[in-house]
């Protein structure tokens, strides 16, 4: 059931987001992004050589994947350098900015996957899940007061307009996956597993130039939380994928589901890193939920 992956994709999407913050604390944003491509990479490797090879070792099962031309890859390329770049952007956010902040704000991403899927995919929503879209926009307004109570201005702050930026991104990411799995029918698998390839020699490209002329000033700083970044993104978009996947499936309510991961960096925010001003967002939050709830059910 697309719903119930979704909502699995969400839960490991929250505890991406904590293990970003572990590891990004205190530490080189573009070194740790590096070795997460890398990470990505080799844990997809044994499945492209599989497919590349015809070797047949993972027929018959969820890992089994196909390969493709050379005009396949050029959209999986593409979609490594949007995905990139909203990496980028919500590394350095998340580096910044309270996970009580960065959460409740990327649960609004999906309003923009709305207005590219109408136009795009013309997609409809019934009235609970407009309910859910209308409660999401209502929880912005409310976040940005509360951040202002911890000088997070939300108009002048750059690091909230990298976590903008990395929404954007990350929206335009959704529905170009959308669009190359359901146009041009790739396999799920074979996009997650060659786009971190791609990402992997993009990224090694920038940290050569932006970085490691710097590394002095911006040291590395090694976490076993690092792995667990990779471990818990690939589970994440693995149901994703098998969401968008399923005949019938919309992304605009994938995609909100997904943003129900804010209850998880929520409380780990409060629990783990002592973030500051609950009361407000606990109240951001709970509306989050309760559009959860409502698209889930006018989902089903």
């Amino acid at each position: 059931m697309w719903v119930g992956a979704a909502f699995i994709s969400a839960l490991l999407l929250g505890l991406y987001d904590v293990a970003k913050k572990r590891s990004l604390a205190g530490n080189a944003v573009i070194a740790v992004l590096w070795l997460n491509t890398l990470f990505a990479t080799l844990l997809f490797l044994p499945v492209i050589l599989d497919a590349e090879f015809s070797a047949g070792l993972f027929a018959d099962t969820p890992f089994h994947s196909v390969s493709y031309g050379a005009a396949a890859h050029a959209l999986v390329a593409l979609k490594a350098a949007i995905t990139l770049s909203s990496w980028l952007c919500g590394y350095y956010a998340i580096k910044h900015l309270p996970l009580t902040i960065v959460g409740p704000v990327n649960a609004t991403r999906p309003v923009m996957v709305l207005v590219g899927a109408f136009l795009l995919f013309g997609e409809r929503l019934n009235l609970l899940q407009w309910g859910g879209v209308l409660l999401t926009i209502v929880s912005l307004y409310l976040l940005s007061r509360a951040g202002r109570r911890e000088s997070i201005d939300f108009r002048r702050n750059r690091h909230v307009w990298a976590l903008f930026a990395a929404m954007l991104l990350g929206a335009v990411s959704g529905l170009y996956d959308k669009y190359i799995i359901s146009s041009h029918a790739l396999a799920p698998l074979f996009v997650q597993s060659w786009f971190g390839v791609y990402q992997l020699a993009m990224m090694t490209l920038i940290a050569a130039v932006m970085w490691l002329p710097r590394r002095a000033a911006e040291p590395f700083r090694w976490r076993w939380s690092i792995p667990l970044i990779t471990l818990f993104v690939s589970a994440a978009d693995f149901f994703y994928y098998h969401a968008l996947d399923v005949e019938g499936s919309m992304i605009a309510v994938v995609a909100m589901i997904r943003r129900s991961s804010v209850v998880v960096t929520f409380l780990c925010g409060a629990l783990l890193f002592g973030e500051r001003n609950l009361g407000a967002k606990l109240v951001d939050m709970i509306l989050i939920l309760v559009g959860m709830v409502l698209l889930a059910f006018g989902s089903i």
